[in-house]
């Protein structure tokens, strides 16, 4: 089982950043495609980047793209989201996922594990 712990959200202004952090004490974490989608009050979950294991295959969200930036750190077990020029509408519930595959993929229904999720509130 892989346990994923989300931290980092917050209440920013528009135009700041924040930077996400997700870790999992799994030992198997360093394998799994990884990947950060959002949520905000009355919307569907919604894509916002992901990254393979060794970081050759990263995908965002055409909202995103440009602004936020998917890491990983292997050795610590954890991956980021950096998030710059932040706007009101990327404020949501941010959650990470790992699937057990090795093909990273955008859709959420094809990641195994989930996180609690870490609250962004953008202000204008």
């Amino acid at each position: 089982q892989v346990q994923l712990v989300e931290s980092g959200g917050g209440l920013v202004q528009t135009g700041g950043s924040l930077r996400l952090s997700c870790a999992t004490s799994s030992r198997t974490f360093s394998r799994y495609p990884l990947g950060w989608f959002r949520q905000a009050p009355g919307q569907e979950r919604q894509f916002v980047a992901a990254i393979n294991w060794d970081a050759d295959s990263i995908y965002y969200a055409d909202s995103v793209k440009g602004r936020f930036t998917i890491s990983r750190d292997n050795a610590k077990n954890t991956v980021y989201l950096q998030m710059n020029s932040l706007k009101s509408e990327d404020t949501a519930v941010y959650s990470c996922a790992a699937r057990s595959g090795t093909v990273v993929q955008i859709s959420g229904k094809l990641y195994d594990y989930w996180g609690q999720g870490t609250q962004v509130t953008v202000s204008s």
